[in-house]
């Protein structure tokens, strides 16, 4: 919690400082019109590499997988766009770097991989969803899809809705089904 304190407080003060040297260096208008540039590219820089980036998880959901390395660039993508619309070179230089392909990518896998975030497996979902991440009790099991499943066998059955009291052998059941025979 301090570090993010303290974070917040000296990456301010630091993109400050070295704006106002930048200034100094070619000039107030070019500094700020660095800054929009930055802004601009990295913003379509960031569509592009945001819908490939939904692609890629939208094929690996058909596919029956769960797309965690794509989570986690979006994740990583929506970061990098907050930096580089924050005024400044050093959240810029690091918004650059999420929007990086290939880095984004190893930057994933290694959080991944850390067990920062962990998938849910295949039985999450029926009461118990915590959307598999940062979850300590959730497993690190590959999500099992439908396609994987389909092998199983298929129950049928009826539905009776025990709150109206339709139960067999109650006095309303007996009712309902005389009322469904024709005399």
């Amino acid at each position: 919690m301090r570090f993010l304190l303290i974070f917040f407080i000296l990456i301010p003060l630091t993109e400050m400082m070295l704006l106002f040297e930048v200034s100094d260096q070619i000039g107030g208008f070019f500094t700020l019109s660095l800054v929009v540039a930055t802004a601009v590219i990295g913003v379509q820089i960031l569509k592009r590499q945001g819908l490939a980036t939904l692609t890629r998880a939208n094929e690996r959901i058909r596919s029956g997988e769960l797309p965690a390395q794509e989570i986690v660039e979006g994740m990583m993508l929506a970061g990098a766009g907050a930096l580089l619309l924050t005024p400044g070179f050093i959240t810029d230089t690091i918004g650059f770097i999420f929007l990086t392909g290939p880095l984004r990518r190893s930057i994933a896998r290694r959080i991944i991989r850390s067990g920062m975030v962990k998938s849910m497996g295949a039985g999450a979902g029926a009461g118990n969803s915590n959307f598999g991440f940062w979850s300590s009790s959730s497993s690190t099991t590959s999500y099992r899809g439908s396609r994987e499943n389909r092998g199983g066998n298929t129950f049928e059955g009826d539905y009776s809705d025990e709150s109206s009291g339709s139960l067999p052998g109650s006095p309303n059941a007996s009712d309902s089904q005389n009322d469904d025979k024709i005399d």
